[in-house]
């Protein structure tokens, strides 16, 4: 049985366990609306995901609600990422690493200067 989300992030101490959920849950989110290659989800996909979701879930406050958790930039989504396939709730392919994560976007930009209200 896995090691619930919670306890890996208590235990790991960067980010709250609502980051964990919020990681797994937009990778749903992502396979459904972003998947450009069968059974595969690149850092920088998911990273676009995670952004849509984001936006979609809590609006103008998404930055915020993030920041709160631990996650400051995309880095943050990789590393949860990796956490999470340590603990196995996710996997990866050889050819995938954590700096697929680095600077995808900068959350200042993505989540207030260009936000447009729907």
């Amino acid at each position: 049985m896995k090691e619930k989300l919670e306890n890996i992030a208590r235990n790991d101490g960067r980010y709250h366990p609502r980051a964990l959920q919020f990681v797994y849950d937009g990778l749903g989110y992502t396979l459904k609306n972003f998947l450009t290659e069968p059974d595969h989800v690149s850092g920088q996909t998911l990273c676009d995901g995670l952004r849509d979701f984001a936006i979609k879930k809590w609006g103008r406050l998404a930055k915020m609600v993030l920041n709160d958790w631990g996650i400051q930039k995309t880095r943050d989504f990789g590393e949860i990422v990796y956490l999470m396939i340590d603990h196995k709730w996710m996997s990866a392919q050889p050819s995938d690493t954590i700096e697929d994560f680095n600077g995808i976007y900068d959350f200042d930009t993505v989540f207030k200067k260009n936000f447009n209200f729907q």
